[in-house]
């Protein structure tokens, strides 16, 4: 039973997909081969424009994923540099006699190096 349903649909759906090839020819006649090209060539450009972009994209995120790594680099350097100066300057402080002013000084001062 089952079997003659899907028999009867697909005769349906064929019947349908004729009729409208049909009402297709009459309004669009000749043309519709034309308008078919000119929209498979269109299809092509757009493909190949997004591969074109997609590769770009690719591309930039490189290019910023590089550039960050980079700059990630830098900040540790330097920030490794800055508590190496804060510990010389701080046992040179201790060495000599803690003055709590100078100290002071020099933690603004890594907060600001660190800030900029």
């Amino acid at each position: 039973m089952a079997q003659k349903n899907s028999d009867k649909d697909k005769k349906v759906n064929m019947d349908s997909s004729s009729k409208i090839e049909a009402i297709k020819n009459l309004i669009f006649g000749e043309n519709i081969e034309q308008y078919d090209s000119e929209f498979d060539t269109l299809k092509k450009d757009l493909d190949t424009k997004k591969k074109a972009l997609e590769a770009y994209i690719d591309e930039v995120r490189e290019e910023l994923m590089q550039s960050i790594d980079s700059l990630s680099t830098d900040v540790n350097i330097r920030i490794t540099d800055l508590e190496d100066s804060l510990n010389a300057r701080a046992e040179a402080l201790s060495e000599e006699k803690l003055d709590r002013k100078e100290l002071g000084k020099l933690l603004i001062s890594l907060g600001e190096k660190i800030s900029s």
